[in-house]
């Protein structure tokens, strides 16, 4: 309702104010003067009323209205009910007003931090879309969008924070010729159960030769050792085994004889046990390069290095697929914005996510409609219809003969 005020023997009548922004302003808009509280609108609104020219006026807030949309876009998408629960409205109502909440890309801050430990690993999420991700001390540290695993998608993830002590990883493509560029100084465990899945994929679960089944026994020993003497009784274990059966991985097979190959050619041969070979070589040149007990070094006992990627594969990897599973239908987009906010509220020092708000995120650019320019002149080939063409219903005794 307009307000009438006095002032010097006239009237004046002011419409109510609304006054947009931050709310921090106690000053009237009008005039300038103080403002004193004045009873609450219908809604529950605080009402305020200037003391000199009596103006009403009420303080808007939309920073407010925009971070209560962004705390309940985040809770539906971190969690299983509907859209609809959350607010008044059905859930195109939902979606109306937090449509804006997908323009935010989260981001994590560089504080420069050097980490003992580094775990690192990718996870495919889609069609041509994978994330490799970076953890410390338990927490989400940095992530990198890429196609696959590739040694620049590495590095442009590792260029986001210094080289580490030690980086566990799980012997990814790409990786490490990307780590030995970044970070050559850096030690590298490579993940004991990745160790023990690569080799069960060469020998399978039941080996059908003796030496397949003593190779898998020793492969399972990997995560029981907790000294250096249980390693170094390990990789002894290791060495007998290739001492009993090296003569087995080095037989080869010949499809039409060593001696019919033709002069001046090399025999077309394969090894006679390929896989058994495999997985032997893989665990020996582990060995070799000193990338499985690198978290009993006697320099790293007392940062607790661990040996396996289970942090990020259980803590990390398996909710995001959760995740995509409990809003599965979202477009590519949507998804991976999904999967950037859990990575941001799960950092160590997260930025609080209404301070990422910026004024493109929620402001809209006019969209111009395109006015089509009128032909001058008659068409000489129009689309229009005529009776010319037998379109109409004919009636009466319009050509019928009499």
């Amino acid at each position: 309702m307009p307000t009438p005020a006095r002032q010097d023997g006239v009237t004046y009548t002011f419409e109510p104010l609304t006054v947009n922004g931050s709310g921090n302003s106690k000053r009237c808009e009008v005039c300038g003067s103080r403002l004193k509280r004045n009873g609450k609108t219908t809604a529950g609104t605080q009402r305020w009323r200037c003391v000199d020219c009596g103006s009403s006026s009420v303080r808007r807030r939309p920073d407010l209205a925009r971070r209560a949309e962004l705390d309940r876009f985040l809770r539906w998408m971190m969690g299983k009910d509907s859209q609809a629960s959350f607010g008044p409205g059905q859930g195109r109502t939902f979606r109306r007003t937090t449509a804006w909440c997908w323009n935010i890309e989260p981001t994590l801050p560089v504080t420069g931090e050097i980490h003992d430990q580094i775990q690192m690993d990718g996870i495919y999420l889609g069609r041509g879309w994978c994330c490799l991700i970076a953890i410390a001390n338990g927490y989400v540290i940095g992530w990198q969008w890429c196609d696959t695993e590739k040694k620049a998608a590495w590095l442009a993830l590792l260029d986001q924070f210094p080289a580490p002590r030690v980086v566990i990883i799980d012997g990814g493509s790409g990786l490490a010729s990307a780590l030995a560029q970044a970070w050559p100084e850096t030690r590298i465990q490579r993940c004991l159960v990745h160790v023990q899945r690569n080799v069960r994929t060469h020998l399978t679960l039941r080996p059908r030769t003796e030496a397949g089944r003593a190779l898998r026994r020793i492969s399972l020993a990997l995560t029981r050792i907790r000294t250096r003497e249980e390693a170094s009784g390990w990789m002894q274990a290791l060495n007998r085994w290739h001492a009993e059966h090296g003569d087995m991985i080095k037989e080869r097979t010949y499809p039409y004889g060593p001696r019919q190959a033709g002069a001046g050619t090399a025999p077309t041969w394969w090894y006679t046990h390929d896989r058994l070979r495999k997985a032997y070589r893989l665990m020996e040149r582990l060995t070799k390069h000193g990338h499985l007990f690198t978290y009993l070094h006697p320099e790293l006992e007392e940062h607790g290095i661990e040996s396996t990627t289970n942090r990020i594969e259980g803590g990390v990897n398996t909710q995001l697929l959760a995740l995509l599973r409990d809003h599965r239908g979202m477009p590519p987009a949507h998804a991976k914005r999904a999967i950037e906010w859990w990575l941001h509220t799960h950092g160590e020092n997260p930025a609080p996510p209404h301070t990422l708000i910026r004024p493109e995120h929620h402001t809209r650019e006019p969209t111009q409609k395109e006015i089509a320019e009128e032909k001058i002149g008659p068409d000489m080939l129009g689309t229009a219809l005529s009776e010319t063409e037998g379109l109409w219903v004919r009636k009466g005794w319009a050509g019928r003969p009499c």
